[in-house]
């Protein structure tokens, strides 16, 4: 098997793999060559080294397909989450980002989905048709510019009603948190 490793070694730079290193090549060189050991038959007209050569040569191959294949790309354009950050920065990894998210549990995201529930019911049974039209084009991430041109109305029409709605939704909040 030595004796056949240089062999291994120079076919291996003909070749990349995705998502692995120069030794992965090699050692899929060395598969290879096994199976040639294994499988070769003295009474064929063949000699060993270019039967090692062939296998060698399709095992490479073969893991070169095999990596490429759209069920492996996960696998290969994967990033370690030790990695750096910042190549500058070693002390900061993708780890250290991920310990300091905060994951919400589904509890309170029903609780958080309920109270939405509860300010829209609100603000549906107590602003004004005017102040709900204010309020709605506001959420679609109008200006008061465009607002107020879209209503025929000043900008500081629509200032006042949002502030209006502002100050409803806040005093319904702080009641619901008196009440609980």
């Amino acid at each position: 098997m030595n004796k056949y490793k240089t062999m291994v070694k120079s076919r291996a730079r003909a070749y990349f793999l995705i998502g692995a290193d120069r030794e992965d090549i090699i050692q899929e060189g060395m598969i290879g060559l096994y199976k040639a050991v294994r499988d070769y038959q003295i009474d064929k007209n063949s000699s060993f080294k270019s039967f090692a050569e062939l296998c060698i040569n399709r095992q490479m191959i073969t893991a070169i397909k095999t990596a490429g294949r759209q069920k492996h790309i996960p696998l290969n354009s994967s990033v370690s989450l030790n990695r750096p950050i910042f190549d500058e920065q070693e002390e900061h990894t993708y780890m250290d980002m991920l310990e300091s998210i905060e994951v919400t549990s589904p509890e309170t995201l029903f609780i958080g989905q309920e109270e939405k529930g509860f300010i829209e019911e609100h603000i549906a049974k107590n602003l004004s048709g005017f102040e709900n039209k204010v309020l709605a084009f506001y959420l679609q991430g109008k200006t008061y510019a465009e607002i107020a041109g879209l209503m025929n109305k000043p900008e500081k029409s629509i200032d006042n009603a949002l502030q209006r709605v502002k100050k409803k939704i806040e005093k319904f909040i702080d009641k619901r948190k008196l009440d609980d």
